[in-house]
């Protein structure tokens, strides 16, 4: 089996993924892992599909795309993940504050200089004008030679300076 990303979006409406699942269905294809969001009345679909060694993307790809009114990508990939590095920890980070220009480049740019990997990631606005808030929730993966809580003091330093409420502190993972 061959691995693929595919990234799809467009207008949302109902039937979508059921379409979309159809079509992977019929050209051999299973959905290993995916992610989907509406905003804004536009869905976001990204997926890593297994599927028959000799169907080529273009293939797929137009495929898809005859089937959905959206916009279709659709890329090989290397069967072999990478390994997380041994020791990486997850951890989430929230930010709420009054939405501007900036929040999110200037969190993730603390993230990155300290060599945190962002695996997932959701901001909204919400609230009425003049003054909607923005919400960021992250999600990380923090390497064994860096410590979360130097980071997370470091993300407190945005606290007066972009005026947010900023907290970062462990996942906690299900058990059983």
């Amino acid at each position: 089996m061959r691995l693929y990303t595919i990234a799809v979006v467009g207008v949302d409406r109902p039937g979508t993924l059921a379409a979309l699942a159809g079509v992977l269905v019929e050209q051999g294809c299973n959905i290993e892992d995916s992610e989907m969001a509406v905003l804004r009345g536009h869905s976001a679909m990204m997926l890593v599909v297994a599927g028959p060694d000799d169907l080529a993307a273009e293939s797929l790809e137009k495929a898809v795309a005859s089937e959905l009114d959206h916009r279709v990508m659709v890329q090989p990939i290397d069967p072999v993940a990478p390994d997380e590095a041994d020791g990486t920890e997850s951890w989430s980070v929230s930010v709420h504050g009054a939405n501007r220009p900036g929040i999110l480049y200037e969190v993730t740019r603390i993230l990155a200089r300290s060599g945190l990997n962002i695996t997932g990631v959701k901001t909204r606005v919400h609230g009425p004008e003049p003054r909607p808030e923005l919400s960021i929730e992250l999600e990380v993966s923090i390497p064994a030679t860096v410590s979360g809580a130097d980071v997370a003091a470091e993300l407190e330093g945005l606290v007066t300076r972009l005026n947010v409420a900023c907290s970062m502190h462990p996942t906690v993972l299900p058990t059983g």
